[in-house]
């Protein structure tokens, strides 16, 4: 029972963390707009779109197509979709097959933290960290943006919940944020330096800080070795097999989220095989 609550729980989160997907970046623009058109002296209010109220809950989500309001029974994760054969009731255009993968996710994540940890605090904090790290890594996906408003709340609460060491102890939490953040930065600069371009973005310093707030600085080096396998694999694949153009960059944080979330799960066995790799 405690497990079909947690994927009903997840599923319901998912369906959220859509909105947060789809609306946090807008927010992020009409905000950086607005700032702009202060520092030009300009009057915001002349533009309806930008002084309307837009957040996660306002207005009412609707289809971008035919601005059909989504009421309460169309909004039942996955089985809305299913049910709409995947798409708007009104238009009949196709509804993104990524809202119930989302909505899956989030169920299947939960699923595998409550099996994992039981039903306890640590299991609280796995949660929290997880739906964090889908929402970060598909925001990037689609932007190649890491917003402050969830790495920085993400890596302050790392370390709350290290305060009684809920995953490492609260010096490892803060030697990992401290070294998480200065690793990539100093890759950051070596690499900018050697070629005069930027290889990454400071959110990805943040989300490997807050990653390392949660889980220690002993796991930063799988998660830094994690990712960039995955990450190269994929990049290579996408320029060989889709042609993706090598000026595009590729957003870096899917994978470190991805990274740290196996080293939530199994970061001991990763580290004891490190350990024995490397003879430490």
């Amino acid at each position: 029972m405690t497990l079909i609550a947690g994927f009903a729980f997840g599923l319901c989160v998912g369906s959220f963390l859509n909105v947060v997907i789809h609306r946090l970046p807008l927010m992020m623009e009409r905000d950086w707009r607005l700032q702009c058109a202060e520092l030009m002296a300009q009057e915001p209010a002349s533009n309806p779109q930008m002084t309307s109220p837009f957040n996660l809950m306002v207005p009412r989500s609707r289809c971008p197509h035919c601005e059909h309001s989504i009421g309460a029974l169309e909004n039942i994760p996955v089985l809305s979709y299913v049910l709409l054969r995947g798409r708007c009731s009104n238009c009949k255009t196709p509804i993104s097959i990524r809202y119930p993968a989302i909505e899956l996710l989030g169920g299947l994540l939960s699923v595998m933290i409550l099996w994992h940890f039981g039903l306890n605090w640590q299991a609280g904090g796995a949660l929290l960290l997880s739906f964090s790290l889908l929402a970060l890594a598909a925001i990037d996906f689609d932007t190649q943006l890491l917003p402050d408003s969830i790495t920085l709340p993400l890596l302050w609460g790392g370390l709350l919940f290290n305060l009684t060491a809920t995953f490492v102890p609260l010096t490892e939490a803060v030697l990992g944020a401290v070294a998480g953040y200065l690793s990539l930065w100093s890759i950051y600069w070596l690499f900018k330096l050697v070629t005069g371009k930027e290889g990454m973005g400071y959110g990805d310093f943040k989300l490997l800080a807050a990653l390392g707030a949660w889980l220690g600085w002993s796991l930063l080096p799988a998660i830094i070795l994690l990712s960039s396998a995955v990450g190269a694999v994929v990049g290579v694949s996408m320029i060989l097999i889709r042609g993706h153009d090598r000026q595009i960059p590729i957003p870096f944080g899917p994978y470190l989220a991805i990274a740290g979330w196996i080293c939530l799960m199994w970061g001991n066995q990763l580290a004891d095989l490190y350990s024995i790799g490397t003879g430490f």
